[in-house]
């Protein structure tokens, strides 16, 4: 019988493609995919941006320990990338690099992380296609060296670097062959894409995917909010694949903070950023992250932020409290925000949030959209596709509309649930 594995994906899209790249190593090595609660090794893919992924992590240790006392428990990626003595208990642990390769899971025990400056980027696996996804998530990027002051991604994954366009190409071929109707173009920092061989950005990429044999449907991950000038929004809003739904970490809105965060633009910029993208797609749904209560964010700081957030035409919000991870330059500040404060912010912004994707889709009732329907059952009754602007529609649940691409019409929100059905039906 083969040993089993499972394995436990936290944080980001680029973790769980990760985890993907990991299992199909495992199983070329002779392992089989089994419960948490039965497999000889458990895995967990760590998160390290938050303190709460970091105590999702010891939670996740502890429980395997009482549920699965005989388990080798492999602590890999992120976390032990940017913090390899804090293991939590695991008998092994692998850096970024070290977690790929499947021979390092054969070690009994031990520390094993590589040095981040050496790190490369992963090779797309030759059949990339999962069954029955409607979405492929494919890590086009790796790694950052902006040093935002509260950031410890650039501890954790490394200098950027790019997947070569060529290979890009060949995997979204073989994605679109295999039926599947959209891709997320997905990273650590997009935005800094570049193909090693020609030079070309995202921008150009853009337009190279425009004639290429993809997913009908390309979605992009967040974007730096400098990424977005008359070149790139140009070729957005004449592309006939790329979904006009856009993710901008923001942060804050704030001048002063901002400066103390190391972004690299100001409250003006944003503004005029949405503004030139609304002028060429009006109907853009427009993402952002927002962390909240930063050290020495007074309240007339964190008040420029709130009303910033209330009058910018943007769908939803993305809200965090600070959290602060050694290492970083914000984590030696002083005037931090006390935890109380920070947690009443985030309740303000998040009530904003609410808001705003309640006026979005109600902006929509009565539209036509297309969407790709997944298999997932969802209220017992319906099934669920994004919009290009990535509105949540809910449709009477019909197993043969799975995975195409369909026109709906939007009847209703009802209770924050945007509810539609096939195009043609009841209509007037």
């Amino acid at each position: 019988m083969k040993p089993g594995f499972f394995i436990h994906t936290t944080g980001c899209r680029a973790n769980q493609w990760d985890s993907s790249v990991i299992a199909g190593n495992l199983q070329g090595a002779g392992y089989a995919p089994a419960g948490a609660d039965l497999a000889d090794l458990v895995v967990i893919n760590a998160c390290t941006v938050t303190e709460g992924a970091v105590r999702d992590i010891r939670r996740f240790i502890n429980r395997v320990r009482r549920e699965n006392p005989g388990a080798k428990v492999v602590l890999a990626g992120c976390h032990p990338q940017a913090y390899p003595d804090n293991t939590f208990g695991a008998d092994l642990v692998l850096g970024q690099a070290e977690k790929l390769s499947p021979d390092q899971y054969a070690r009994a025990a031990g520390i094993f992380v590589g040095p981040r400056e050496s790190l490369a980027m992963d090779k797309a696996p030759e059949d990339a296609a999962m069954a029955g996804k409607t979405r492929f998530f494919f890590k086009i990027q790796d790694g950052c060296d902006r040093f935002c002051s509260y950031c410890v991604v650039p501890y954790a994954r490394g200098k950027p670097r790019s997947r070569p366009l060529a290979e890009m190409l060949r995997t979204m071929e073989t994605l679109r062959d295999r039926g599947m109707q959209e891709v997320v173009l997905t990273g650590i920092e997009i935005s800094a894409w570049h193909d090693p061989e020609t030079g070309a950005g995202l921008t150009e990429l853009i337009a190279i995917l425009e004639d290429a044999p993809t997913p009908p449907r390309i979605r992009l991950s967040s974007i730096d909010p400098l990424m977005f000038d008359t070149a790139f929004i140009e070729a957005a809003a004449s592309s006939r694949k790329l979904a006009r739904s856009f993710h901008i970490p923001l942060q804050s809105a704030s001048d002063p903070v901002l400066a103390a965060m190391r972004r690299p633009y100001r409250q003006k910029d944003v503004r005029q950023i949405l503004d030139r993208i609304l002028a060429r797609m009006p109907d853009a749904g427009i993402g952002m992250d927002v962390i909240a209560g930063f050290p020495g964010e007074g309240e007339d700081l964190f008040e420029e932020t709130r009303a910033f957030l209330e009058s910018c035409p943007v769908y939803y919000l993305h809200v965090f409290p600070y959290s602060l991870r050694p290492g970083t330059a914000a984590a030696l500040m002083e005037d931090m925000v006390p935890q109380g404060t920070r947690k009443a912010r985030v309740r303000v912004l998040r009530q904003i949030d609410v808001r705003k994707r309640d006026a979005f889709h109600h902006r929509f009732t009565g539209s036509r959209v297309r969407i790709i329907p997944e298999g997932k059952r969802c209220l017992g009754r319906y099934m669920r596709g994004y919009t290009d602007n990535y509105m949540p529609v809910h449709i009477p649940y019909d197993r043969r509309l799975e995975n195409r691409m369909v026109e709906v019409r939007i009847n209703k929100v009802e209770a924050g649930i945007v509810l539609g059905e096939i195009a043609g039906q009841n209509d007037e």
